[in-house]
């Protein structure tokens, strides 16, 4: 698999490990776990609800990936790559009724445009 190819990938996961963390903090559980008084419990309980958990593990598989990523390109090369992650995060969001104003579009229209000054060089 090619350098580029891997760098999607690991964005791709960081992203989805975005949406599973938010399912998994804006669930029944967690929220009655977040009202409940701060102690190790409440946050073991939370850490092992399943989205978040499983939020941290697509991180995880995420940044295996970059490190493949890092293996062969310089870092002033491979970084602004992630912020196509706004790219894949903008239609996600919209999908799942999040409000996405149009300064926010374009706002990532300037990052596509910098990705790809970036990706250019």
């Amino acid at each position: 698999m090619n350098t580029f190819c891997i760098a999607i990938l690991s964005i791709a996961l960081s992203v989805m490990a975005q949406f599973s963390l938010k399912t998994g903090m804006s669930g029944d559980g967690v929220q009655a776990m977040m009202a409940q008084p701060k102690s190790f419990m409440t946050l073991m309980h939370i850490l092992m609800d399943k989205y978040v958990l499983g939020g941290f593990l697509l991180y995880g598989l995420g940044a295996v990936a970059w490190l493949g990523v890092l293996s062969q390109w310089e870092v002033s090369k491979a970084y602004p790559l992630a912020g196509l992650g706004f790219v894949l995060t903008l239609p996600i969001a919209c999908l799942l009724g999040e409000q996405v104003s149009l300064s926010r579009v374009m706002g990532v229209a300037l990052i596509c445009a910098g990705v790809f000054l970036v990706g250019r060089s």
